[in-house]
């Protein structure tokens, strides 16, 4: 082998071990060890050495994260080991009669104790690997044989493709989590409701349905993570309870839940399980329970299973769900900015964990029909954590009779136009771009804080300003005059003096806030940035074919057909040129400034701060700054604003610096500053 292939090889070594250590910091530690951007930078250099050395590529490549080609169907595996659901527990009483009934079995169960984990509320996967290699990933089935998903769960950045440990058995099964945080999937639904798609019910359905994408690049798009909290292996390991398994698998590099506790009673696990329901809300992932195992390993195949189902030695101790049952009084539509027609459910009030319920989703008109959902009926509602109301069922042996069946219109409740029933969607449409109630949305979208950000224009005032005929489009929001103003409710000189203000002040959003704003189906906030990267000027957009910008790495078919579509509409030719008339910049600015004095510094942002959250973050990272979302060790910088929350109590426990808005700024400011008066710089004397 010659000299420079054996350097290839050694670097694409090298760059696989930097890139597994960065991961395993990240996700793990919760400690990052180097900048995304640096992190993005080695990984495009290991992908340009496999793409052009394929010799080079290994099974547990980071690379091999994204980019598999789509399954045509899924494959059944079989686990090494069956794996089993656990029994519910509500009560200590119900603790205390399992905990009798193992005793029987095997008496040393009392004195043994018991490790209580948090039970997530997300789907279970195996993770199989061979020479501390992963090579193969399933759901759980049917607890003996499941689907293969690896490619989808390769996309998951806390997996592990290689185990850290050099005493991992040569083959090994682990068993885990994979869910999905709040905040991401409050994202990914602001996401999906911005491109006008259907809006996910709750996180453990959108992780669940992510395992289960035939393209692993749909996974990826998704914000999953994984936890582990088992291990399946014919090997001895020096391992004597559980708590010992979880401390492996984090040695192993698998991410674990620290949040955990060796108990010695039931006593212990109940004041556990107290503090975990109190602080859930806390937390960025949804959890129903406490998991409780039996400590001692060794009791485990004493204690063995009931039938093939459920684990002696395990039980789910199960918060109080809620839900609760009320009247559905009746089912409504609301048209949103793109057509679509969403059905809700108007309830007889209900308290639900401390809030008063009288709406709730209901999805779409598939689901509605689903359940048989009927005017009058008695229903459950259910309301977790950050999860909207939703109707959950029908109570069907409480109807009398009196309950009315729903039909879907057929024609828009708003502006009484046909819908569109289109074959490959479940969502019903208003074809009627005059429709009044898409029009009101449409704009109440193009002034929101995440588009043209036009402060002082809520939906009161877009409502008047559309009732009145002052407003038809999005372009006549520019030819506002002051007297238009003053003879709004609630209007007066000052009020419309800032509103103008604010009005001047949008026509300098980048095109990605444009592109967004116009509120053009499928094209939500990403997929905005990425059009705007790649064509930089909307004469650039209005000249590419859908070929085009279907080429656009992250714009998929449905997208680059609804935007050529819209593109290449007359009426919305003629309103882009009205938006150019009125002084709007049609052009995205370059992302990262020339020098960078926010380099290789952690921010944390956190509450309420004079631009927008997504504005700051966008600002610290175009000046070379990295921004996590959770305060560590690692954390430089939290950029505290208005109502900080128990970031700010966290930074201060860690001796974190804590900054604002104006600091950092300050912090850019004077870095540039700086670099103007060094001596040596061309120009100075």
């Amino acid at each position: 082998m010659s000299d420079a292939a054996d350097t290839l090889r050694e670097r694409a070594a090298e760059l696989r071990a930097r890139l597994h250590e960065a991961n395993h910091s990240y996700y793990v530690l919760d400690d990052p060890a180097i900048s995304d951007a640096e992190y993005d930078g080695l990984l495009r250099e290991l992908k340009t050495l496999e793409t052009e050395h394929p010799e080079l590529a290994t099974p547990d490549s980071p690379t091999r994260r994204v980019g598999a080609e789509p399954a045509a169907r899924f494959v059944k595996v079989e686990h090494l080991g069956r794996m089993l659901s656990l029994d519910n527990a509500f009560s200590l009483a119900e603790l205390e009669a399992w905990e009798e009934r193992n005793a029987r079995i095997a008496r040393e169960v009392c004195e043994a104790g018991y490790v209580a984990e948090l039970k997530i509320d997300g789907a279970a996967v195996s993770l199989r690997y061979e020479g501390g290699v992963f090579v193969r990933g399933a759901t759980r089935g049917n607890g003996l044989v499941g689907e293969e998903v690896t490619a989808n769960l390769r996309t998951i950045r806390g997996i592990p493709l290689r185990l850290r440990s050099p005493g991992v058995p040569a083959l090994l099964e682990i068993r885990g989590e994979v869910y999905m945080t709040n905040s991401g999937f409050r994202e990914l639904n602001a996401r999906r409701e911005a491109a006008g798609e259907p809006l996910f019910a709750n996180p453990r359905n959108a992780a669940a349905g992510a395992l289960r994408q035939l393209d692993p690049r749909l996974t990826a798009e998704r914000p999953l993570h994984f936890m582990g909290f088992q291990i399946q292996t014919d090997s001895p390991l020096p391992v004597k309870t559980q708590l010992d398994v979880l401390e492996l698998l984090a040695a192993w590099g698998v991410p674990t839940n620290a949040r955990r506790s060796l108990c010695g009673g039931l006593s212990q696990v109940m004041s556990f399980a107290a503090q975990a329901e109190r602080h859930r809300a806390e937390l960025d992932y949804g959890i129903d329970g406490v998991v409780v195992k039996v400590a001692d390993l060794s009791l485990w195949p004493e204690l063995g299973a009931v039938g093939d189902r459920e684990p002696r030695w395990a039980i789910a101790y199960k918060f109080a769900p809620d839900l609760a049952t009320t009247r559905l009084l009746s089912i409504e539509i609301n048209v949103g900015r793109t057509g679509t027609l969403n059905p809700y459910a108007v309830l007889e009030p209900v308290e639900i964990g401390g809030a008063t319920v009288r709406l709730a989703t209901l999805h779409n008109f598939a689901d509605v029909a689903r359940k048989d959902l009927r005017v009058g009926d008695l229903v459950v509602v259910k309301r977790a954590g950050d999860v909207i109301p939703q109707v959950v069922e029908p109570v069907v042996e409480e109807r009398t009779g009196a309950e009315r069946p729903y039909r879907a219109p057929d024609a828009c409740p708003a502006c009484g136009t046909a819908v569109e029933r289109p074959a490959d969607e479940v969502a019903i449409f208003c074809p009627n771009a005059s429709c009044p109630e898409r029009i009101f949305w449409g704009v109440a979208h193009f002034v929101s804080r995440g588009a043209m950000d036009i402060r002082g224009l809520g939906e009161r005032t877009v409502h008047q300003l559309l009732e009145r005929g002052v407003v038809r489009t999005f372009a006549d929001l520019y030819d506002l005059r002051r007297e238009d103003l003053l003879t709004l409710e609630g209007f007066g000189e000052l009020s419309a003096t800032n509103l103008l203000a604010a009005l001047e002040e949008s026509r300098q959003r980048p095109l990605s806030r444009v592109l967004y704003a116009l509120g053009i189906r499928h094209v939500g906030t990403v997929a905005a940035q990425l059009l705007a990267r790649r064509f930089r000027t909307m004469d650039g957009l209005l000249g590419a074919s859908r070929e085009d910008i279907a080429s656009v790495h992250g714009i998929g078919a449905a997208t680059a057909e609804a935007l050529a579509a819209f593109l290449a509409a007359p009426e919305n030719r003629e309103l882009i040129e009205r938006l150019r008339a009125a002084g709007l910049t049609f052009e995205e600015p370059v992302e990262r400034a020339e020098r960078t004095p926010l380099e290789g510094r952690t921010f944390v942002v956190t509450g309420t701060h004079a631009m927008s959250r997504k504005e700051l973050t966008l600002l610290i990272e175009r000046h070379g700054g990295r921004v996590s979302g959770s305060v560590s060790g690692a954390t430089d910088f939290l950029v505290a604003g208005a109502d900080p929350g128990s970031k700010l109590e966290k930074a201060r426990g860690l001796s974190v610096s804590v900054v604002d808005q104006a600091e950092v700024e300050r912090m850019i400011a004077e870095d540039a500053a700086a670099v103007d008066t060094a001596p040596g710089e061309e120009g100075t004397s």
